[in-house]
């Protein structure tokens, strides 16, 4: 699917997969989605991929689902959905995945970084699991992944109070490598995923199998498990009063809910 908003480049065996959508900050919607999947699903099948590399252009990685595509048309809880064939491409995908992060990484910008090998981010990064605050619940298995990575607390904090935090907090809940200035972070990334594409094929798809071989099962079961509550939940009440809150530039009152 040619989508102008999802760009594509193959260089040195490595397939450049790049959000452009700057005038949005990057944020998705679910054409996008579409687009993005079938680039993965290619990928994943083209020997003269090894390795793929995801960032965004602006000043911005990714700044989350474009709410307003998703409410006229709430995607459903259904791996054929194209969020869900995205997201299942991408956790599922055999090769090497490296990411580039400057500016904002909100929701899925965050979330698919569980999903990737190796990440750098700008100093400038910002991330933000903001469900919670517009009346959802986390999604990409981050319910699983996050509290494991950093324990039930940290977890916590990040996803429940949905604030944003830094590079250096990304990097202490093991989202990222390192934390770069933000003009050598992508420079830094393509010279990690030229590296890794020099390596062995079968070898680097071998360890990433096995690194990963305990988890395939338990990250699919999550995904869709918290797609049938996010999807339902974007229909609700909570939801309805986040975005309308949203919309007119006030705080939510969520206190006539149970």
């Amino acid at each position: 699917m040619s989508n102008p908003n999802i760009q594509t480049e193959l260089q040195d065996r490595v397939l450049t997969l790049r959000i452009n959508r700057p005038e949005k900050k990057n944020a998705l919607n679910q054409d996008m989605y579409a687009a993005m999947a079938d680039v993965v699903a290619a990928a994943a099948k083209n020997d003269e991929v090894r390795v793929l590399l995801i960032t965004g252009t602006g000043d911005s990685f990714c700044s989350g689902n474009d709410l307003q595509d998703f409410l006229q048309a709430p995607p459903a809880p259904s791996p054929d959905a194209p969020v869900l064939r995205f997201m299942l491409e991408l956790a599922a995908f055999e090769k090497p995945v490296v990411a580039a992060i400057t500016g904002p990484a909100v929701g899925i910008g965050t979330t698919l970084l569980f999903h990737v090998d190796l990440a750098y981010a700008a100093e400038n990064a910002r991330f933000l699991m903001p469900f919670v605050n517009i009346g959802i619940c986390p999604e990409y298995a981050s319910s699983v992944l996050l509290p494991r990575n950093i324990g039930h607390v940290q977890a916590a904090e990040l996803v429940m109070l949905a604030e944003p935090f830094t590079a250096a907090k990304a990097l202490d809940a093991r989202l990222i490598n390192a934390v770069l200035p933000a003009d050598q972070v992508l420079p830094v990334a393509q010279a990690k995923a030229r590296r890794l594409a020099e390596q062995a094929p079968q070898a680097l798809r071998t360890t990433k199998a096995l690194l990963k071989r305990q988890d395939a099962a338990m990250i699919k079961d999550t995904i869709l498990l918290e797609a049938v509550h996010f999807t339902s939940m974007l229909r609700g009440d909570e939801a309805r009063e986040a975005l309308t809150a949203m919309t007119a530039k006030r705080k939510p009152d969520f206190s006539k809910f149970k």
